[in-house]
């Protein structure tokens, strides 16, 4: 007979129960913790223990206190800004076309794992996320590409967040501003031409369909289509602003 595993200390066992929030994406980068109160009951702990957890979390880097407002859940990764190889791929447009290729590796997973795993409450921010972008784009001509791109992202943002797989959610998270990047070279590129318009929306569509009906594979399908999709577009465009570079350098006599 094996021997019980030893019982943690109280404030190790705190501190272990708000690391599974923030790994589960319960609690997110910069949101601040619920009340010592609220937590106190939520864990069953005395305050003392609580802050002891929260020192240790302190001491960790996993929360940041700050005067006078509170605790909040720490940047556990550097941002694109001050982390080199983020911004070498995002100063090299070709490295778009590489990020294209691992998002639908990754988000055709994690549709596929959302529409198996997404709870009730995931599946009411789906639909919220999705009607926002819906609603977007009823006159796109008057939203900001950027506006545009930060609701197609969230909505595929909450789509991963349903997949209920940590290693998963925080490996898109820590790209996030690349894929945020990508989203908006497609809206910028292909969204003010109707073709592609309303073959990115019917193809939203089919994802959103295929999730909340709990269609794995179809799940896994459109998201991979979609992103495939986007690329063979951007490659065309780029391809026909080539092709048109040439035609006017014959014109102009270049050659």
């Amino acid at each position: 007979m094996s021997a019980p595993a030893p019982r943690l200390p109280v404030a190790e066992n705190v501190s272990q129960q708000i690391e599974r929030l923030v790994v589960d994406g319960v609690l997110k980068v910069g949101q601040p913790l619920p009340s010592e109160r609220r937590l106190c009951d939520k864990l069953g702990v005395s305050r003392t223990a609580l802050r002891e957890g929260l020192g240790l979390l302190r001491a960790r880097g996993i929360i940041e206190t700050r005067h006078g407002q509170g605790s909040f859940v720490a940047r556990l990764a550097a941002p694109a800004a001050e982390n080199p190889l983020l911004h070498l791929f995002s100063s090299q447009p070709r490295t778009l076309y590489d990020l294209l290729e691992v998002r639908a590796l990754l988000e055709g997973e994690a549709a596929r794992l959302a529409a198996l795993r997404a709870t009730t409450a995931d599946l009411v921010l789906i639909g919220r996320r999705y009607e926002e972008l819906c609603a977007a784009c009823q006159d796109p001509a008057s939203l900001p590409a950027e506006t545009h791109a930060r609701l197609d992202h969230a909505f595929h943002l909450a789509i991963s967040e349903a997949s209920h797989n940590p290693v998963l959610v925080h490996t898109l998270q820590s790209l996030n501003e690349l894929l945020l990047g990508s989203v908006f070279a497609c809206i910028a590129n292909l969204y003010h031409r109707p073709p592609q318009r309303r073959e990115i929306d019917a193809q939203h569509a089919r994802l959103y369909a295929a999730v909340s009906g709990r269609l794995p594979d179809e799940a896994h399908a459109a998201a991979r289509e979609h992103i495939h999709s986007v690329r063979d577009s951007l490659r065309e465009i780029e391809q026909e602003e080539q092709r048109l570079v040439r035609a006017t350098m014959r014109l102009e006599g270049w050659t």
